[in-house]
């Protein structure tokens, strides 16, 4: 589910998609990049990809399902964007994260923020990574050898 919207005080289009399917990060970054309408207005651009590991809390993980709460995840999301660029001076932000079935080295979740200077789109970048993974509704269980598990808290990014 793609959500962009734009952001009437800033004047940045920031743009917030749920996947099923596999993405490739950095393709993206790239491609979104070519669509900013902010040519030469950008210094700097921050890029967070979290992928899945192949442990967790000591033991071994085959696989993850993740889930989530259409619409609400979304509008969580957008929530944040907003805060984010109300506190923060960037010109766009990127937020692509998968749910379903999830393997071991896959990308999960790509944030991307574009500022004039790297300050900006450090912490708009870290706040979004925070929100996301502390707040936003997504819900992970885990394919172990011996059955499966919810995920109870995610590891403390601060």
């Amino acid at each position: 589910m793609k959500w962009p919207f734009f952001h009437p005080s800033r004047g940045a289009e920031m743009h917030i998609e749920i996947r099923s399917e596999a993405f490739e990060p950095y393709h993206e970054v790239q491609v979104y990049q070519e669509k900013i309408q902010a040519t030469g207005q950008y210094g700097a651009t921050a890029v967070f990809v979290g992928t899945m590991r192949d442990f967790n809390e000591g033991d071994d993980v085959k696989g993850m399902a993740l889930e989530h709460y259409p619409g609400m995840t979304e509008n969580y999301l957008k929530m944040v964007c907003e805060e984010a660029s109300g506190r923060w001076s960037i010109i766009d932000s990127l937020i692509i994260h998968r749910v379903g079935k999830l393997w071991p080295n896959d990308p999960i979740v790509l944030v991307a923020v574009w500022s004039a200077h790297r300050k900006d789109a450090f912490e708009v970048s870290r706040y979004l990574m925070e929100e996301l993974k502390s707040k936003a509704p997504f819900w992970k269980k885990e394919f172990l050898a011996d059955g499966d598990r919810w995920v109870q808290h995610n590891t403390p990014g601060y």
